[in-house]
């Protein structure tokens, strides 16, 4: 049994197998014997275990190893030669290597948890869950509960490790909308009981963030809770003037921020002499190391920018440097990995909604929607595409509380496959 086999048998709970009555396995036209053992098993009322390889989703499972697979590569890659610099001269120079690791071994034994959660049981405690996730984005704001890194107070240190309670905000997000959708179902047309509260929980949870603060994780959730809701049928008016509000809001939030409003100035024009060396200096570093990567990349490890020169390149600029040493190819490979992510999220859904399962049809097109959406902002930002917000590559960047939680995010997702096929092939859950 391959290893890939083995975890795939990990996540497929047994007691799922829906039993077959005796009476209809006694001919040969009920199930057709091919070997004695098969034989005695039917003519004994036991059911034949189907193989697990029917049981989960190939393509999204192999797309989420490798893109996990190249995130560890590029982590080290990326992260090797930190320690030459004075901010991390007491590290290692296998550091961050260990610790990403550490955490994509957290974040499977996370997976494994949480895919047997039915989805039944999110939906009962998602309202509980967003409740947990706010408390958590308020307790990072508490002096020296929260730890502040780069001047934006993110993390709550727990000793050994960090948690980033944004991270857990998306996944809360995205359940709970799903589940206010089906809730709410019946006013998804109407304003003050439909749209507004909704609106007002995203709200809440978009002023904490800009207190840390976190615009980049504020965008993703508002991207989430709004598709969900219009996902989940809201009022095409409602929608639209939710869409204007959202865009006039972070409009606003620029222009009255002069920190903001610079960075958005660098990003028109990264190469003036005012901001290469300042706002512009990780746009214009990053844009160097695509130019130097040209078709094919200048080779694993060899890397001139991640050298001191691009801040942050294992985190928010690592598709950079993974762009200088293997190319344009090598970002193309990455983009098609997260669009057969994405497309299997959207698919997913759509045969949960077949099967009348609205909260899990949801739960999975959210998913997708946090993944997409984060990628794409990601991608965006390292080709100057977009002003430069501090948010990770999923799955690839370094970072334990992004890799635990879009872990559980996708296992999620496997989950609702799972119960899609289950249901399909008239089992129960």
């Amino acid at each position: 049994m391959s290893w890939v086999k083995w975890i795939a048998s990990r996540f497929t709970p047994r007691h799922y197998e829906a039993p077959i009555d005796p009476a209809s396995c006694t001919t040969s036209a009920a199930i057709p014997v091919h070997s004695t053992r098969l034989d005695s098993m039917v003519s004994s009322g036991t059911r034949p275990l189907r193989s697990h390889i029917h049981d989960y989703d190939h393509s999204l499972l192999w797309a989420t190893i490798a893109l996990l697979s190249l995130g560890l590569v590029m982590v080290y890659s990326a992260s090797i030669a930190l320690p030459d610099s004075p901010k991390y001269s007491t590290y290692m120079p296998y550091h961050f290597l260990v610790r990403h690791i550490a955490s994509l071994v957290t974040s499977l034994f996370g997976a494994l948890i949480a895919f047997r959660i039915p989805l039944k049981t999110w939906d009962k405690y998602a309202p509980r869950i967003f409740l947990v996730a706010l408390l958590l984005l308020v307790v990072v704001l508490i002096p020296y509960l929260g730890k502040g890194v780069n001047g934006a107070r993110r993390w709550i240190s727990f000793g050994i490790t960090n948690i980033q309670p944004s991270e857990i905000m998306k996944l809360a997000v995205t359940i709970y909308a799903a589940n206010y959708t089906v809730r709410k179902q019946e006013y998804m047309h109407k304003f003050a009981k439909g749209f507004l509260p909704m609106a007002l929980a995203v709200g809440v949870v978009g002023a904490l963030l800009l207190l840390e603060p976190d615009m980049g994780a504020f965008m993703v959730i508002t991207a989430i809770s709004m598709g969900v809701l219009f996902l989940g049928g809201v009022s095409a008016r409602l929608f639209i003037g939710l869409a204007l509000t959202a865009i006039g809001t972070f409009g606003m939030l620029v222009w009255l921020s002069p920190w903001r409003r610079e960075r958005i100035f660098a990003y028109l024009n990264p190469w003036d002499d005012r901001y290469a060396q300042g706002k512009a200096y990780q746009l214009t570093h990053s844009l160097i190391a695509f130019g130097r990567g040209e078709w094919f990349g200048v080779g694993l490890g060899g890397s001139v920018e991640k050298l001191s020169y691009l801040p942050e390149a294992h985190t928010d600029f690592i598709l950079a440097v993974l762009g200088e040493e293997l190319g344009f190819l090598g970002v193309v490979v990455v983009i098609l990995l997260f669009y057969v992510i994405i497309r299997r999220a959207f698919q997913i859904g759509r045969q949960a909604f077949a099967l009348d399962r609205i909260f899990s049809g949801l739960s999975a097109q959210g998913i997708g929607l946090w993944i997409g959406t984060q990628t794409f902002i990601n991608m965006g930002v390292n080709l100057g595409l977009l002003p430069t917000k501090g948010l990770t590559l999923p799955l690839v960047s370094y970072g334990g509380s992004g890799i635990l939680l879009n872990c559980m995010a996708l296992v999620l997702l496997m989950r609702v496959d799972f119960e899609n096929r289950v249901l399909m092939r008239g089992g129960k859950v």
